[in-house]
């Protein structure tokens, strides 16, 4: 493997919790520097997806938009910010392509991520995607990178407190989601909406009752409204996030399991959780055991 160095700056969430208070959340950001790898091609094996993409130059990344500290962007950036883009650029960087003007980076909603790694829309996916059994039936995927939990997003003034409370309620998250399973397990009616933006809007409204994804994800939201909406609960689920690859490219696997450790040894995802989810008070983690490729 390559050495690659992110020398993350701050980003994503950590700026929009610094700008939350005074209404600039989700403003354009400087993304991570890193250092692309030179002659990468000539480090993989001929006949490998790795090799065609860094001889091509060039790869498509998909990506969540509208998750602050994981995967979002606004119109006026052209690459967006978030602990999933400081990922999936150390894996571009390995491929020797430049994340800032190489990737072309695709608005992946939970919806569609299978669909978009099946038909070749996108190269790999890294949009809070969620490892699960049913998913490696007909995707690739690679981790985890990253473990966290489901949580609540209700208004400040609600009185919910715990996934007890929302039993017979009506509860949002994204269409395609784990979170909406999870959820419906604990008694609660789930709605579904193309994107977390959408359903945050309806917890403000009062159109339902709560919101419920990773604790992680609900903590940009809950910056980015300060005062106005809060996180509440323990996590009721565990969710493991990984990379998605097309099932026509198994060798992508080892690979990506590879630069991510070795981004973890250098230091890199500890700067870049530092620079995106640091900032909300959540602790580095370590890296967890990541599934064998075999």
């Amino acid at each position: 493997m390559r050495f690659i160095r992110t020398k993350a700056v701050v980003a994503g969430l950590g700026l929009a919790l610094s700008l939350a208070a005074c209404g600039d959340a989700g403003e354009d950001t400087e993304g991570a520097d890193v250092e692309v790898a030179e002659n990468a091609a000539d480090e993989f094996d001929d006949g490998t997806r790795m090799k065609e993409l860094a001889e091509a130059g060039s790869i498509k990344i998909g990506v969540k938009f509208d998750q602050p500290g994981l995967g979002f962007k606004d119109a006026a950036s052209d690459v967006p910010t978030g602990f999933d883009v400081e990922m999936a650029k150390v894996l571009a960087a390995d491929l020797g392509i430049d994340p800032e003007t190489d990737v072309e980076w695709v608005e992946t909603i939970s919806d569609n991520r299978e669909p978009f790694l099946q038909d070749k829309t996108v190269d790999l996916v890294l949009a809070s995607y969620s490892i699960t059994d049913e998913r490696r039936q007909v995707v690739g995927q690679a981790g985890p990178y990253l473990v966290t939990g489901q949580q609540l997003l209700v208004t400040a003034d609600s009185d919910i407190s715990d996934v007890a409370d929302v039993k017979g309620e009506e509860v949002c998250s994204v269409t395609g989601s784990t979170s909406l399973d999870n959820v419906e397990a604990e008694g609660a009616k789930p709605v579904g909406f193309d994107t977390y933006s959408e359903c945050v809007e309806k917890v403000l409204d009062g159109t339902v009752q709560a919101m419920t994804t990773d604790g992680t994800i609900l903590a940009g939201y809950a910056a980015q409204n300060e005062g106005e909406l809060k996180v509440v609960g323990e996590e009721f689920s565990e969710e493991r996030i990984g990379v998605g690859y097309s099932q026509d490219y198994p060798e992508m696997c080892q690979w990506i399991v590879d630069t991510i450790t070795e981004a973890y040894e250098d230091g890199t995802y500890e700067e870049a959780f530092e620079a995106t989810l640091g900032p909300s008070g959540v602790e580095v983690p370590e890296l967890p055991e990541m599934d064998s490729c075999e």
